[in-house]
């Protein structure tokens, strides 16, 4: 069976940057700005409180797994009211220190955490973060606290394969937390379209053959609904129309082709459902701003 969430992570070509530990104790608190990279931690030891930006505050306990996809603003405390001191994150990262200590500097933390950070190597970054949740919280789920553990352990050490195994584990993670992540309640997206059992139907045969020239009427066959329930239904879950949704899709996997293999234009029109390679170049420059041949050119791996 087609897996949409896992082609949106591997589409995503998520790679790993940096781990650290971060504890605290006593009064302390501190405010980290936007971070443009996604970020996560799991909390080895004790509890702490964070407060993302335009989120309701959360206590955080051991065991418990936080991933923030775009990572907005946030503040990171203790539970006494204190006023957060100021972290610029790309200062911090660039830091070597393999544990960072908040508040008193002595004796035994009240918290003890493992965070990171990684890159998304894909041009639509930017896009594919936007059918996930901003902040995803998942408690007690043990294999997320080993995955971190595996990574900082990889990220720390200089073996044979090293950039392999990290680029496999943070896939795993990042899948891992999103599909225990809770749905209800979940803003509109590719998560909570996935627990729609109707929608999520119609989201696997868009991902299973994106070169099918698909309409509303057989997508809406595919979650066993009328036209115009499912256009409603998938509007609502997914917070984007089905064909927006499906053209945003194909330009991603065009893009990619476009990026990592020397192919006509035709080619890459007929493997992401465009009958010519006109039509294919009318609707590229229309999202993106550039001809296909343009843009291959300008991002072409090398």
């Amino acid at each position: 069976m087609v897996d949409p969430l896992s082609q949106v992570i591997a589409q995503l070509r998520p790679r790993t940057v940096f781990t650290k530990g971060i504890s605290g104790a006593g009064r302390w608190g501190v405010r980290y700005t936007a971070f443009s990279h996604p970020s996560f931690s799991v909390v080895t030891q004790g509890r702490c409180r964070l407060a993302v930006d335009g989120e309701a505050a959360i206590d955080l306990e051991a065991g418990d797994f936080v991933l923030l996809p775009a990572t907005p603003g946030f503040v990171l405390s203790g539970f006494a009211p204190v006023t957060p001191q100021q972290i610029n994150p790309y200062v911090a990262a660039a830091e070597a220190r393999e544990e960072v200590r908040h508040g008193v500097q002595e004796g035994a933390p009240d918290v003890r955490l493992v965070g990171g950070y990684f890159e998304f190597d894909s041009p639509d970054a930017a896009l594919l973060v936007s059918l996930l949740p901003r902040l995803v919280h998942v408690r007690g789920v043990e294999r997320l606290s080993k995955l971190v553990a595996f990574v900082g352990d990889e990220a720390s050490q200089a073996r044979a394969g090293r950039n392999l195994v990290l680029l496999r584990l943070v896939e795993v993670l990042l899948i891992e937390a999103l599909r225990v992540a809770p749905s209800e309640g979940a803003p509109a997206g590719l998560l909570k379209g996935l627990a729609d059992e109707r929608v999520a139907g119609a989201i696997r045969a868009m991902h299973g053959d994106a070169a099918r020239s698909w309409t509303v009427p057989q997508l809406a066959k595919e979650a066993g609904l009328s036209r115009s329930a499912f256009f409603d239904r998938f509007q609502r879950t997914v917070g984007a129309p089905p064909m927006e949704y499906l053209q945003s899709w194909r330009m991603a996997l065009a893009k990619d082709l476009l990026r990592r293999h020397d192919l006509p234009i035709d080619t890459v029109a007929e493997r992401v459902g465009y009958g010519s390679a006109s039509t294919f170049s009318t609707a590229f420059r229309r999202c993106v701003g550039l001809s296909p041949g343009r843009y291959a050119r300008q991002n072409a791996l090398h």
